[in-house]
């Protein structure tokens, strides 16, 4: 039986590097998306408008637990069902639910359709692209702030589309795995501190800072591991990320920014636009030298470094774990 569910993460794993997410396929992450875009409906009515601040948070909390218990009762149901069908069938599920988890291949894509833009000298579209995969506004972005926008996306997704969903695999399978998503999920959607969002999405945020509190801090070592493998700068990686990991609101945000910012020489973060507002933000590294198309890819070598790395302990802990 260890050697089934092995296989499943393994299968699902590889199933992510070759294929990433299917366009053209439903995806579980979409059904989240509507559930909590209904629950938020029946939640806080359009109407709704003498809501207080406690009430908006109590219907913050309720909000959470009811995406966590739907998802986590579909995909219990799931598991539940696959192993009526013998270990083959359970095998296949677990492993298309793996899959379905990670990111890795998806986040390369989208960030490399940033680097061929802005490589082709096609300004435009590469702002385009970059809003694809982005929160902040891309309007006011130049040609350098569309790079570093990208890079810094695949910097901090590396932890939540990769690092965490395998660290979670691990330690509690596909269903431990997909209330991590769930939680990453609804901190997309309802976890920004604007007017619309500031007390309704305070549980969801609050959560999704304490989920990745572990994931987030490994997968910044996992990356300066992976500097010192691909002979970037593993040395500064380590001293960016050691002066720098706080420069962030977020607690998590700026680990694995700061351990890229470091390996790859660059300046990250900043004051950014977000609902056509300026933010004031710390910067995160030095500039040793400017940023350029070519750090997309860079950044994205550390990510699929960190990745595989993360591959080989996640096998090794779920066996054991699943051996005791």
């Amino acid at each position: 039986m260890v050697g089934y569910h092995l296989a499943a993460i393994l299968a699902g794993y590889l199933l992510d590097l070759c294929l990433g997410d299917p366009h053209s396929m439903p995806h579980p992450v979409r059904a989240i998306g509507n559930l909590i875009v209904w629950l938020e409906k029946y939640l806080r009515p359009a109407g709704k408008k003498h809501a207080t601040e406690r009430g908006e948070r109590r219907a913050g909390v309720l909000f959470v637990c009811l995406v966590l218990l739907v998802t986590g009762s579909v995909a219990g149901a799931i598991l539940w069902i696959s192993r009526l069908g013998g270990i083959w069938i359970q095998t296949v599920v677990e492993a298309v639910m793996t899959y379905y988890l990670l990111a890795a291949r998806s986040l390369r894509d989208e960030s490399m359709a940033v680097c061929r833009k802005l490589e082709a000298g096609e300004i435009e579209e590469a702002r385009y692209a970059v809003s694809m995969i982005v929160g902040r506004d891309t309007k006011p972005l130049s040609e350098a702030g569309i790079a570093r926008a990208a890079v810094e996306t695949v910097a901090e997704n590396a932890s939540d589309g990769v690092i965490a969903p395998l660290f979670y695999l691990a330690i509690g399978g596909p269903l431990l795995g997909w209330l991590y998503k769930a939680v990453n999920t609804m901190d997309s959607m309802v976890g920004y501190k604007n007017d619309r969002y500031l007390h309704f999405g305070r549980a969801a945020a609050k959560l999704d800072d304490l989920v990745n509190l572990i994931p987030s801090r490994l997968a910044a070592l996992l990356l300066i591991v992976s500097a010192y493998l691909l002979r970037y700068d593993g040395k500064n990686a380590y001293r960016i990320w050691r002066r720098d990991r706080r420069n962030h609101k977020s607690p998590n945000s700026a680990q694995t920014e700061s351990a890229c910012a470091g390996a790859l020489g660059l300046r990250l973060a900043g004051d950014a636009w977000y609902f056509g507002k300026l933010v004031p933000k710390p910067y995160i590294g030095d500039e040793i030298h400017p940023i350029e198309p070519q750090d997309i890819r860079r950044v994205n070598r550390l990510m699929y470094g960190a990745a595989g790395i993360m591959g080989i302990i996640a096998l090794v802990v779920r066996g054991v774990i699943l051996f005791l």
